[in-house]
């Protein structure tokens, strides 16, 4: 499902426009970003599930083409984790 078919489906389901579904969307997204941008970022939906930041160590990879080992640098990333209500609906 894309964004502009979530928009769709907002917009549908809320009776609402399109345009205010959209910027609705942009909002939340923002805020999550903005959330897990901080120190112990962290996001939770209770039923559909948890975004939190997770920090990744440098580790030592290797190059598919020419098998030279390289270094991977420490980054951080996002982690998801479903709630109840997802799970059992998938």
């Amino acid at each position: 499902m894309t964004k502009a078919e979530i928009v769709d489906k907002m917009a549908k389901d809320s009776g609402i426009s399109k345009v205010a579904a959209a910027a609705a969307l942009n909002s939340f997204m923002e805020s999550v970003s903005k959330s897990l941008k901080k120190k112990d970022g962290k996001v939770t939906l209770v039923g559909f599930g948890t975004f939190s930041k997770i920090r990744r160590k440098a580790r030592k990879g290797r190059n598919p083409q020419t098998g030279e080992p390289i270094k991977i640098k420490a980054t951080n990333t996002v982690k998801f984790r479903p709630g109840k209500k997802l799970k059992e609906s998938v």
